[in-house]
């Protein structure tokens, strides 16, 4: 039995608070399959999009299927007494990023806040809520020096990946760095839960 499988079983799914995340990508639209999945199987999902990304794939997409409002700004507040993002970041169970532009990760990795989802996620304890990154870029992008440390940094203070696999992109090739499929995603998310979960329950 897979990890989605057993937290559709155990109800984990009805009792989740997440946010998914998008920053700037052609693989924003399988993100559209990933809201809807998480969905229906009960989650209370919010989505943040950077500017970029909302050039892809139109936030009120993710507001319909959220069933929720989106972010997409810092300087747009949905709760007014919660400027700052604080509360939403608090209260979650776990976080998403997909796609993970190569843009992204070295936003994280150096600790700038400067679009609303690296804002709302710097206020996350992930030593309590997972953050999980789905990287998606040209292979060329995946592979320079640079990206492969923000990787090795961002794995050392704490994030979660699922992929990048291999296969078909946006430039006409084939190679690595092609973000994973939304069920890949979402048995990710399930599986690093499950594990912090436990964790928690044996502390």
């Amino acid at each position: 039995m897979t990890a989605a499988e057993r937290a559709r079983n155990s109800g984990a799914a009805d009792q989740s608070r997440l946010i998914v995340a998008l920053t700037g990508g052609i693989a924003a639209y399988k993100t559209a399959g990933l809201v809807s999945r998480l969905v229906q199987e009960g989650a209370e999902v919010t989505v943040a999009m950077t500017e970029a990304a909302a050039r892809f794939v139109a936030p009120l997409t993710f507001q319909a299927l959220s069933g929720r409002p989106v972010y997409t700004s810092r300087w747009e507040h949905i709760e007014a007494s919660d400027p700052q993002h604080i509360a939403l970041a608090r209260d979650v169970d776990a976080v998403v990023i997909a796609p993970c532009s190569m843009d992204c990760l070295a936003r994280l990795a150096t600790g700038r806040t400067d679009d609303v989802v690296t804002l709302i996620v710097s206020a996350v304890d992930r030593a309590r809520a997972p953050v999980l990154l789905a990287p998606a870029m040209n292979e060329v992008m995946w592979n320079q020096a640079s990206t492969r440390r923000n990787v090795e940094t961002l794995r050392a203070d704490g994030f979660e990946f699922v992929g990048p696999g291999s296969g078909w992109q946006a430039c006409r090739q084939v190679g690595m760095g092609r973000m994973s499929e939304p069920e890949e995603i979402l048995e990710a998310l399930w599986r690093v839960l499950a594990a912090r979960r436990g964790q928690e329950r044996r502390d």
